[in-house]
């Protein structure tokens, strides 16, 4: 069983985790396992990992990785279900918690989950291959409208609308059914000049129909708050994001849990009651190193932000 990745900021990511040997930790998104094979490392036989992930591929692949190690759970599902996830498996709280948001490399390129504007392959893109919705469901489903507004919102495209109505029109005579399909139709209605710019014509379409079908951006800010309610006093929270509107999200709800009081400024006294549960580690986000970035050129957008937990 082959999983070719690279984890990212690996290092950075579980140093800032502050590893207690007799912790308890939860890697939300398992992968191929880099990030919680050095989260193992660290633990003792009495520390315990919890490691998610909605892909069957990745947990049948760390299961057999990490098949000497009696300290690892496994669960399928989406890290959305956090509470519900260590409710069922009797944990109340937990001493540090990753979430890894990329696309992990051996989903990128493997050319039938349909992840890469480069392969050739169906137009899929499920984290979770057992779910029936997939790109293609997009692409051939949505109105013209709809899919002016993902592009708009989810991939930041300027062309949405030129790209939506060239969908549109282009299905009236067949199906789109593969990656190269799609990027075609990009190619054929955005200016070529905007490859200087940007590089691939297609790289925002192609973010905003993941998030579109796996619902990436709507899970996002409850499941940092589920989580960061499972955290121990001085237990920490680490994210890695690789885009602005994850890391937009992460950073809104950090300095919202950060935050003493939100009762308008005319108050004179806080009517409230909030309190102040996490400490904000890094006010800038963690960003990769030159010999990383000069090793892997898809972690060039990542970053990451970490916070730490005040009270129960």
């Amino acid at each position: 069983m082959q999983f070719n990745h690279f984890s990212v900021m690996l290092d950075e990511s579980i140093d800032s985790l502050n590893i207690k040997q007799e912790g308890i930790y939860v890697d939300c998104t398992l992968g191929g396992g880099g990030h919680s094979s050095k989260i193992l490392d660290g633990l003792n036989n009495t520390g315990r990992l919890i490691g998610i992930d909605q892909d069957q591929y990745s947990i049948d692949y760390c299961r057999q990785k990490f098949s000497g190690y009696d300290n690892i759970s496994f669960v399928q599902d989406n890290f959305k279900n956090i509470d519900l996830i260590l409710k069922m498996i009797g944990i109340e709280k937990v001493d540090g918690i990753l979430m890894d948001l990329g696309v992990s490399s051996y989903q990128i390129d493997t050319d039938d989950r349909g992840f890469s504007y480069i392969r050739n392959g169906k137009l899929d893109m499920r984290m979770d291959t057992s779910q029936s919705f997939s790109a293609y469901d997009i692409i051939n489903g949505y109105d013209e409208e709809k899919l002016s507004y993902i592009f708009k919102v989810y991939g930041e495209e300027k062309y949405h609308r030129r790209i939506a109505n060239k969908i549109v029109e282009s299905r009236k005579l067949n199906k789109i059914s593969t990656t190269h399909d799609l990027v075609k139709l990009i190619d054929d209605v955005i200016p070529k000049f905007e490859i200087k710019k940007r590089g691939h014509l297609s790289k925002k379409v192609f973010q905003a129909l993941r998030i579109e079908v796996n619902g990436e951006l709507e899970i996002l800010e409850k499941a940092i708050i589920d989580a960061i309610n499972h955290l121990n006093v001085g237990g920490r929270i680490s994210i890695i994001t690789f885009h602005s509107l994850e890391d937009r999200i992460v950073k809104n709800t950090f300095n919202y849990l950060a935050t003493e009081c939100v009762c308008p400024k005319d108050f004179p006294v806080c009517r409230c009651e909030k309190k102040k549960e996490i400490s904000i580690i890094n006010k800038k986000p963690v960003l990769p190193s030159g010999t990383e970035l000069s090793k892997n050129s898809r972690s060039a957008s990542a970053k990451l932000r970490v916070a730490e937990k005040l009270i129960y």
